[in-house]
């Protein structure tokens, strides 16, 4: 065989080769690189999406914490007023029962006075009768003198 014939057969082989990759081969071959393409660029497009989604929702925790302090300070705020009226409110009480219980003593120490008074007043009135007795010499009957005695009570 000369060269002419062999070239020329390399060539008709080649075409065909190239014939037969470009109908067979090459078509599975593009698809699957355009198929992996698609993905990667899905993949990048949900990727973005997530990254601005992740910033969003990043966002709204920045919004609740900020709106949960405020919250727990106005809540704080509320508490501290409400402990100090409640201190306020017990320190009234405690005043308002503080002057009940002198009240009740004044008038206790007031009833012992009197009662003191009404005793000291039986033991003069005793003293003042014993006296007389003895001034007397002779018995000064009780029964007898009872109005004397108790006008000299109330004199005392």
């Amino acid at each position: 065989m000369s060269i002419n014939a062999t070239l020329f057969v390399q060539l008709v082989v080649f075409l065909i080769l190239v014939w037969f990759t470009m109908t067979f081969v090459w078509p599975p071959i593009a698809k699957a690189l355009d198929e992996r393409a698609q993905k990667i660029a899905d993949g990048l497009a949900a990727a973005d999406k997530a990254k601005s989604e992740l910033a969003a929702a990043d966002q709204r925790v920045k919004q609740e914490l900020a709106s949960a302090s405020n919250e727990t300070a106005t809540r704080l705020a509320d508490a501290e007023r409400r402990a100090q009226a409640i201190i306020e409110e017990a320190k009234t009480r405690a005043t308002d029962e503080g002057n009940k219980i002198v009240a009740a003593a004044r008038a206790e120490a007031e009833q012992q006075v009197v009662a003191a008074r009404e005793a000291l007043r039986e033991q003069v009135a005793a003293l003042a009768v014993k006296g007389a007795e003895q001034i007397l010499r002779k018995e000064v009957n009780a029964g007898v003198h009872a109005d004397l005695l108790g006008r000299l009570k109330t004199e005392l």
